[in-house]
């Protein structure tokens, strides 16, 4: 079994955390039991380019339950819990590789060495996975079925590559499930962002100017939670309809060279190259502390913040002070990567079980109907997102009502009027 991670003695440590993540995931437990007895991934050889981290241990747990051959690589150099990378090593005997902190050049050769299995499904978060074939290993594309994707980020490369016709196999957009995207992205990034901010900076939210830079469902979170630590937030946006939204939601609204005046914090969370340049680091108060919850680091504009930035040093873990040329410092968490999953641990478990419950029963969907699916990118099956709801739901031991017949008839019928 091939691997590459940092230090097997730390396998043990990874285990206990793992399973700690596990208790606050039924319905991938579920999923899990029913792939054990199953066996619907058999003879299947899949990679995955995830962040590796306690909840995907237990993904990679269910698909290798479900009879797949797995390799694992980071999505993120920064990401990795070398701990859990061990313990899916030494005691899950999955192939990992992955090190935190890796260089470019180690991210892509470990990209390269989860592809030398020659996947049938890719599961990527970034699409790192899916470029890589298409732009460096196009002869692997014979052996695909499908891919699924994680992120926004993935997804917005993946409609480019379907648009552009140049994508060769199916790929289904996880991201775009409602148990994902409205929780995953709202409750998970919302707290883990502000949890990997306060531990990288320890210092106190209440009282100070937030700022968001954007308001998808990541920045809707973000925002939500920033305001529940007392900060007065602000959120920048380049959509009208998003925008009216947050004013709506009770957030102020303004242009980023006007926010960067004022702003104590800053995060971006767009999916989108240099939200904050130049200009913006130029008109930042001093102290401003500015951090990013998008996918790449490319949100910021980190070679420009160097062309003006007079000496630099890391301060603190995760705190690199930059101070420029007028003696104005301004403080970069985690070299502008996922600040949730460099200072912290990511999303909390029990968000992430829909997630990954997703990214298990996609794959499943992939190996029976991948064949006949067009080369494009398609949405998680309706049936999944609303069984993976239900069994969610019950797992809190929350019950629901149901229509009656009666109900169900005047809703499917177009007589009945005022």
């Amino acid at each position: 079994m091939k691997h590459h991670i940092k230090d097997s003695g730390l396998a043990k440590k990874g285990m206990l955390r793992i399973e700690w993540a596990n208790q606050s995931m039924p319905v991938l437990n579920q999923v899990k039991a029913r792939f054990q007895r199953e066996k619907p991934l058999k003879g299947l050889r899949l990679a995955a380019c995830l962040h590796v981290t306690t909840e995907t241990a237990s993904l990679m747990e269910t698909l290798k339950a479900g009879g797949a051959e797995l390799a694992l690589c980071a999505s993120n150099p920064l990401s990795t819990q070398d701990d859990v990378a061990a313990a899916l090593v030494k005691y899950h005997k999955i192939s990992v590789f992955s090190i935190r902190g890796e260089n470019r050049k180690t991210y892509y050769d470990h990209i390269n060495a989860a592809l030398d299995i020659k996947p049938h499904v890719t599961m990527d978060d970034g699409a790192d996975l899916v470029s890589t074939i298409h732009a460096k290993r196009p002869q692997l594309i014979k052996d695909v079925i499908g891919g699924t994707e994680e992120t926004t980020t993935g997804v917005i490369r993946l409609r480019d590559m379907a648009l552009k016709k140049v994508l060769r196999f199916p790929v289904i957009s996880v991201n775009d499930a409602y148990t994902k995207h409205l929780f995953d992205n709202r409750y998970g990034t919302g707290q883990s962002t502000i949890d990997g901010i306060t531990r990288a900076t320890n210092r106190l939210i209440a009282g100070s100017t937030f700022v968001v830079c954007g308001y998808g469902w990541c920045g809707r979170g973000l925002a939500m939670r920033a305001k529940g630590m007392g900060a007065s937030v602000i959120v920048i946006e380049v959509d009208h309809l998003k925008a009216l939204e947050a004013t709506m939601d009770g957030f102020r609204v303004m242009p980023l060279a006007e926010a960067s005046k004022i702003g104590d914090f800053f995060c971006t969370v767009t999916g989108d190259i240099h939200v904050i340049d130049k200009k913006h680091f130029l008109a930042m108060k001093n102290g401003a502390i500015v951090s990013n919850s998008g996918h790449f680091n490319v949100e910021l504009n980190l070679k420009a913040l160097e062309t003006v930035t007079r000496s630099k040093r890391t301060i603190r873990e995760f705190v690199v002070e930059h101070t420029l040329k007028g003696g104005k410092k301004i403080y970069v968490l985690a070299e502008g990567r996922l600040i949730n999953l460099s200072a912290a641990e990511g999303h909390p478990s029990s968000v992430m079980d829909m997630s990954f419950a997703n990214q298990a029963l996609s794959a499943e969907h992939l190996v029976k109907k991948g064949k006949r699916l067009e080369n494009k990118v398609y949405p998680v099956p309706a049936a999944i997102d609303e069984m993976i709801a239900r069994l969610k739901l019950k797992a809190m031991g929350v019950k629901i009502d149901t229509l009656t017949k009666e109900q169900k008839e005047y809703l499917s019928s177009w007589e009945a009027g005022t």
